[in-house]
Protein backbone atom coordinates (compact mmCIF):
# COMPACT_ATOMS: atom_id res chain seq x y z
CA UNK A 1 0.00 0.00 0.00
CA UNK A 2 1.45 3.36 -1.02
CA UNK A 3 1.34 6.76 0.59
CA UNK A 4 -2.17 8.05 0.96
CA UNK A 5 -2.63 11.28 -0.91
CA UNK A 6 -5.27 13.78 0.05
CA UNK A 7 -6.90 16.26 -2.32
CA UNK A 8 -6.79 20.00 -1.81
CA UNK A 9 -8.88 22.54 -3.70
CA UNK A 10 -8.78 26.24 -4.42
CA UNK A 11 -12.39 27.32 -4.99
CA UNK A 12 -11.63 30.70 -6.64
CA UNK A 13 -9.23 29.10 -9.16
CA UNK A 14 -11.34 25.92 -9.55
CA UNK A 15 -8.33 23.64 -9.24
CA UNK A 16 -7.65 20.46 -7.30
CA UNK A 17 -4.33 18.85 -6.42
CA UNK A 18 -3.46 15.58 -4.71
CA UNK A 19 -0.61 15.89 -2.24
CA UNK A 20 0.87 13.61 0.37
CA UNK A 21 0.54 14.41 4.04
CA UNK A 22 4.27 15.13 4.24
CA UNK A 23 3.87 18.57 2.62
CA UNK A 24 3.03 20.19 5.97
CA UNK A 25 -0.11 21.61 7.51
CA UNK A 26 -0.80 24.39 5.01
CA UNK A 27 -1.11 23.95 1.27
CA UNK A 28 -1.11 26.99 -0.98
CA UNK A 29 -2.57 27.26 -4.46
CA UNK A 30 0.15 27.38 -7.11
CA UNK A 31 -1.99 29.79 -9.16
CA UNK A 32 -3.05 32.43 -6.59
CA UNK A 33 -0.93 31.50 -3.50
CA UNK A 34 -4.02 31.46 -1.25
CA UNK A 35 -4.50 28.63 1.27
CA UNK A 36 -6.18 25.58 -0.19
CA UNK A 37 -8.90 23.51 1.50
CA UNK A 38 -8.28 19.86 2.29
CA UNK A 39 -11.13 17.75 0.96
CA UNK A 40 -9.99 14.18 1.65
CA UNK A 41 -8.70 11.12 -0.14
CA UNK A 42 -11.93 10.05 -1.93
CA UNK A 43 -12.50 13.32 -3.79
CA UNK A 44 -13.24 13.61 -7.51
CA UNK A 45 -13.23 17.26 -8.62
CA UNK A 46 -15.73 18.72 -11.07
CA UNK A 47 -14.39 19.92 -14.40
CA UNK A 48 -13.08 23.47 -14.30
CA UNK A 49 -15.86 24.76 -16.59
CA UNK A 50 -18.58 23.11 -14.49
CA UNK A 51 -19.69 26.21 -12.57
CA UNK A 52 -22.63 24.41 -10.95
CA UNK A 53 -20.39 21.57 -9.76
CA UNK A 54 -17.97 24.02 -8.13
CA UNK A 55 -20.86 25.90 -6.52
CA UNK A 56 -22.21 22.64 -5.06
CA UNK A 57 -18.70 21.80 -3.83
CA UNK A 58 -18.44 25.23 -2.20
CA UNK A 59 -21.70 24.66 -0.29
CA UNK A 60 -20.50 21.23 0.88
CA UNK A 61 -17.11 22.50 2.02
CA UNK A 62 -18.60 25.50 3.84
CA UNK A 63 -20.94 23.09 5.66
CA UNK A 64 -17.88 21.14 6.83
CA UNK A 65 -18.36 18.11 4.59
CA UNK A 66 -15.25 16.34 3.31
CA UNK A 67 -14.58 13.32 1.09
CA UNK A 68 -12.77 10.69 3.14
CA UNK A 69 -12.68 7.03 2.14
CA UNK A 70 -14.72 4.69 4.30
CA UNK A 71 -13.99 1.11 5.25
CA UNK A 72 -10.93 -1.07 4.81
CA UNK A 73 -11.12 -1.20 1.01
CA UNK A 74 -11.05 2.56 0.34
CA UNK A 75 -14.72 2.73 -0.57
CA UNK A 76 -16.14 6.10 -1.55
CA UNK A 77 -17.13 8.75 0.95
CA UNK A 78 -20.87 8.10 0.77
CA UNK A 79 -23.59 10.18 -0.83
CA UNK A 80 -22.84 13.77 -1.82
CA UNK A 81 -25.25 15.97 -3.84
CA UNK A 82 -24.05 16.80 -7.36
CA UNK A 83 -26.58 19.43 -8.51
CA UNK A 84 -27.88 22.68 -7.07
CA UNK A 85 -31.42 21.29 -7.11
CA UNK A 86 -30.29 18.43 -4.85
CA UNK A 87 -28.58 20.93 -2.54
CA UNK A 88 -31.68 23.15 -2.45
CA UNK A 89 -33.90 20.18 -1.61
CA UNK A 90 -31.63 19.21 1.28
CA UNK A 91 -31.38 22.78 2.57
CA UNK A 92 -35.19 23.01 2.55
CA UNK A 93 -35.38 19.64 4.34
CA UNK A 94 -32.92 20.84 7.00
CA UNK A 95 -34.95 24.01 7.60
CA UNK A 96 -38.24 22.10 7.71
CA UNK A 97 -37.07 19.36 10.09
CA UNK A 98 -34.42 21.17 12.13
CA UNK A 99 -31.78 18.61 11.11
CA UNK A 100 -28.25 20.09 10.93
CA UNK A 101 -27.38 21.18 7.40
CA UNK A 102 -24.24 19.03 7.19
CA UNK A 103 -26.25 15.92 8.05
CA UNK A 104 -29.07 16.80 5.63
CA UNK A 105 -26.59 17.37 2.78
CA UNK A 106 -25.16 13.85 3.01
CA UNK A 107 -28.57 12.16 3.41
CA UNK A 108 -29.23 10.09 0.25
CA UNK A 109 -33.01 10.51 0.41
CA UNK A 110 -35.01 13.50 1.66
Amino acid sequence: MGIRRSSYVCLPCRVSYKQGYEHGPEHRCPRCAQPMTGVGTAFQPPRRRDAEGWRVLSVLLHAGIRFHARGCCGEGSGYRPRTLSEVKARVAYARRTGEPLAKALVRPVV
